[in-house]
């Protein structure tokens, strides 16, 4: 602005024609403030300057030397280590805890024992746009040569149980596992037979406990779970007989709704259990739920049912629906009774106005593998009172689609004892009547093979071991053999005679099937060896014991009766009846070379397979020796009927007995 100013002032100066100030004058006019400020600047500066000058002379410029020493330790004395941590010189085949401290020491122990995981199946993702397939990807899974019980593992087949109350406790675990994971929908599926009255009375019963334990009352009433997708815990209810119906509107976590849909099923009286048809609908219905739109959840379908299913062609297509949506399956089932297709179950008429003697009524159970593996021979004085046993499994159609799904099989029976025999006295009402039941850790050894009909069948041309045992067994089912006769009264020479004849025919007609039965399994004898499962090698030797132990005792039974037709002398007095017993002796060398056999076989499955139902099957058959010898005994022959001498050969009347008082009227048992 003063620059400005000056120019206009020279500006005006020769406007009026005057002499413009020089530029001397005007740099006089310049003030003397800003030359003030700017040598205090200076001053400032140059002091800094002077001082940190003045610091490097004052401060130290040589640091301290430190040193550094040390002293070498004394070596140690060589101290042996511990047995257990020396190395083998030679390798071993087993990697391990293993240690000579026995069951002291720690055990390799895992969740599985065999060498793939049982649960592999393919997730669909389903998505608000449309369905994509899954990339399939290996899990890791904890292997090892014992199975470890406090670990749980989905998919390992049949789980045992005295009641369906055992098994809710851990379907109440399942349940917390999956909500800790994210939100799940449970689908309680219910069999409206009339013999799992009791039984889902006793579940209601429960449920506000389960659903108290889960945490699902309390957030129930919690604002922020007042939406659906929210709400961690839902549950549907579907009642099923020949057909399923949904008894809840819409997933809900309301417990009093729940309670009231499962006290709302009511008794089918179709006698039909579509079990599968009903798992498959239920899949269906709530397969939104797994979308994100609806949470993204979690979905569990729990089935109580009491039989193996009225529509098993429909397994493979519900195992398929289930891995695709990976909705695992928990069944609360029966135990199928080892190698047979149906188990009779103690019914007591509820009303004690009727008969209250228990009456046994055939349901379907099994068996617990695809096929026949078992023969169907009868023991010696067995007649038709079969003594059944426990498979350690659960129907074999159910039991699979749990396993291929990641779920559990609750084999439940009220009377489940390890180590003792059950009598029909002491079996429950509504409970089969299964004799004995085994050690769960010793029979998951021999779980059977879970695949598709395709798969067995390929299984089965792999070795003629295996096949052999399965057509055998087939051959045994389809046409089974009868009791022998083993008493014959004599009332005289001709009768005796045509009762030994008839039990000669009746030898021959079991002889070519016994024939064929040995023949089918000897022609896999030379693939024996190479069996490498628990279950398979058991099966075989099991069926090949008893098939020639069969044949032994009818050959020799046949010569036996041969002899007697010859004529036979009773030795002691007051003796009528021939009766046949076993013994050690044989009718020739060709059939003790066949006993021998027979006994190779049975007692290798004692030896290798102690304290399964193989053992147990085989040690009765071992009980009784497989030859014959005659011995003498007594019994009762009415004297022959005395007629009238008056030509008319009529029949003397006897006075009719004494009329029994009838008891209550008895009523037959419902569709169970």
């Amino acid at each position: 602005m003063k620059r400005l100013r000056s120019l206009f002032r020279k500006r005006d100066f020769r406007d009026q024609g005057l002499r413009s100030p020089t530029d001397r004058d005007v740099a006089h006019e310049v003030p003397t403030n800003d030359l003030a400020a700017w040598y205090t600047s200076l001053g400032v500066h140059l002091l800094l300057l002077i001082i940190l000058a003045t610091a490097t002379v004052v401060l130290p410029s040589k640091l301290e030397e430190l040193t550094l020493s040390y002293d070498l330790p004394e070596p140690l004395e060589e101290v042996p280590l511990p047995q257990e941590f020396l190395s083998a010189e030679e390798p071993m085949e087993d990697i391990g805890a293993l240690s000579q401290a026995g069951f002291e020491s720690a055990q390799a122990a895992a969740e599985m024992v065999d060498d793939r995981s049982l649960v592999v199946f393919e997730h669909e993702k389903i998505t608000e746009f449309g369905e994509q397939q899954a990339i399939e990807v290996d899990l890791p899974v904890f292997q090892g040569p014992e199975f470890s019980d406090s670990l749980p593992v989905q998919g390992a087949g049949s789980v045992g149980t005295t009641g369906a109350m055992g098994a809710i406790d851990r379907i109440t675990h399942e349940i917390m596992t999956s909500v800790e994971q994210q939100p799940t929908l449970v689908v309680w599926l219910f069999d409206q037979s009339g013999s799992l009255r009791d039984e889902r009375a006793r579940i209601v019963k429960r449920f506000h406990k389960i659903y108290d334990e889960l945490g699902v009352i309390e957030a129930s009433n919690n604002p922020a779970f007042r939406k659906e997708v929210d709400k961690p815990l839902l549950t549907a209810v579907v009642g099923f007989g020949a057909a399923p119906k949904t008894l809840t509107d819409e997933p809900t976590d309301d417990i009093e709704r729940i309670v009231a849909a499962v006290k709302a099923i009511e008794d089918d009286e179709s006698g039909q259990e579509n079990v599968f048809q009903a798992i498959g609908r239920a899949a269906e219905k709530y397969r939104t739920y797994r979308r994100p739109k609806r949470g993204s959840r979690n979905v569990m379908l729990i089935v109580f049912t009491d039989e193996s299913g009225d529509d098993v062609s429909l397994l493979d297509k519900t195992v398929d629906q289930c891995r695709k949506l990976a909705m695992p399956v928990y069944v609360v089932g029966r135990p199928a009774p080892f190698g047979r297709q149906n188990a009779y179950v103690k019914w007591i008429d509820p009303d004690p106005n009727f008969d209250q003697r228990p009456q046994w009524v055939p349901v379907s159970l099994g068996p617990e593998s695809l096929m026949p593996e078992r023969l169907k021979l009868r023991f010696l004085g067995e007649g038709n009172n079969e003594t059944l046993l426990d498979s350690g499994y659960g129907p074999y159609a159910l039991t699979r689609l749990c396993a291929e799904t990641g779920g559990i099989y609750f084999s439940s029976h009220p009377n489940r004892q390890v180590g003792r025999n059950v009598s029909r006295r002491q079996t429950s009402n509504l409970a089969a009547h299964i004799t004995t039941f085994f050690d769960p850790r010793v029979m998951r050894r021999y779980q059977p093979d879970y695949l598709t009909v395709e798969e067995y069948q390929r299984q089965l041309q792999t070795n003629r071991a295996r096949g052999a045992l399965v057509t055998a067994a087939q051959l045994s089912w389809t046409s089974p053999l009868e009791d022998i006769r083993l008493r014959f009264p004599k009332r005289d020479e001709a009768q005796l005679a045509t009762s030994l004849s008839v039990a000669q025919r009746d030898a021959a007609v079991r002889k070519p099937k016994l024939d064929r039965l040995c023949q089918t399994l000897q022609a896999g004898e030379t693939d024996r060896d190479a069996l490498k499962k628990p279950r398979w090698q058991v099966g075989y030797d099991l069926a090949m014991g008893r098939a020639l132990a069969a044949k032994v005792r009818n050959d020799g039974y046949n010569a036996m009766l041969a002899k007697a037709k010859q004529g036979m002398e009773f030795s002691q007095e007051g003796k009528n009846t021939w009766v046949l017993s076993t013994d050690e002796d044989f009718a020739n060398s060709s059939l003790e070379r066949l006993a021998d056999k027979a006994e190779f076989y049975l007692r290798r499955v004692l030896e290798d397979h102690a304290d399964t139902p193989w053992a147990k099957l085989a040690e009765r058959e071992l009980n009784n020796p497989l030859g014959w010898r005659w011995e003498e005994s007594y019994t009762y022959i009415p004297p022959p009927v005395q007629r009238q001498n008056n030509g008319n050969n009529r029949q003397v009347r006897r006075p009719n007995p004494p009329q029994r008082p009838q008891g209550p009227p008895r009523r037959n048992p419902p569709p169970l």
